[in-house]
């Protein structure tokens, strides 16, 4: 008591910071059976999301930096374990950060990449069925049609140098349809670096990554790949002659073929599952 009266005749604000910090500790201590209500809980996790988003934004947490421990973002924010977790998730989703299980939160700065990837889940409900496939196949078309005349009228000394470099590895695939798949796609993904704009090519990566695992089960032959091949060179070749009609027209003939050989798969599964069904 003496110790105190001392303390107050001394410093006589003494009394309103160590009130405020005993309201502090009764807040912590108080807050986990507040968060067991589930909107205070969601609440208290969007608060902490606002905060994480503001350092990543602001550079103080870097690009390929750790998240801070679980255990301190608890102590920082005074906030319980499940709040941390909500809230790693929803960045998660987000594409900021970089989550794996038994390992600490990578940060990943928003880019192109990250937007497309967070809608990855989505993307995979929509691809369920063939209608859905289909869809996001002629959003392919549609773009690349754009992309192959704006390469024919625009594309740089080093664009046709890559483009032919792409065309040369694709041809030299043709007997290994593996090689031959990715060799495919990094031709495609030329002409989406021709324009220099940042969102074409990792729109071409979110296209590449969520028609894959339909495009995977395709029966595949040194014969198929050839045609697709040739497509490619007819391509390739009224881009150098700088004609964006018949550059156009090589495109759609190509994936349009490609649909076809396509559907056909998707046909034959649904088949096979009727026949499952009804016997």
């Amino acid at each position: 008591m003496i110790k105190i009266e001392k303390r107050l005749r001394f410093d006589p604000f003494w009394r309103i910071k160590a009130l405020a910090t005993m309201a502090s500790r009764m807040m912590v201590e108080t807050r986990p059976l507040a968060e067991s209500d589930p909107r205070i809980a969601a609440r208290a996790a969007d608060g902490l999301v606002a905060q994480i988003e503001s350092r990543i934004a602001v550079g103080e947490l870097a690009d390929g930096a750790f998240l801070p421990a679980e255990r301190e973002l608890m102590a920082e924010y005074g906030i319980s374990r499940s709040v941390v977790r909500e809230a790693v998730a929803r960045l998660a989703s987000r594409g900021l950060i970089e989550a794996r299980h038994r390992f600490r939160p990578v940060v990943r700065r928003p880019g192109y990449d990250a937007a497309l990837s967070a809608v990855s889940g989505i993307a995979s409900h929509l691809l369920s069925d063939t209608s859905g496939i289909k869809s996001l196949y002629d959003t392919r078309v549609f773009l690349e049609a754009a992309l192959v005349r704006h390469a024919a009228l625009h594309a740089r000394k080093e664009d046709i140098g890559a483009l032919r470099t792409a065309l040369a590895a694709n041809e030299q695939a043709i007997s290994d349809s593996q090689r031959f798949y990715a060799s495919d796609v990094a031709f495609h993904a030329v002409l989406y670096e021709i324009p220099r704009n940042p969102v074409f090519p990792s729109v071409h990566k979110a296209f590449t990554s969520w028609l894959a695992p339909h495009w995977e089960r395709m029966l595949r032959s040194p014969e198929r790949n050839r045609i697709n091949y040739l497509s490619h060179r007819e391509i390739f070749e009224a881009i150098v002659e700088r004609d964006p009609e018949a550059a156009e027209r090589a495109l759609q003939n190509h994936l349009a073929s490609a649909w076809e050989y396509v559907r056909g798969t998707f046909d034959e599964r649904t088949a096979v599952a009727t026949r499952l069904v009804h016997g």
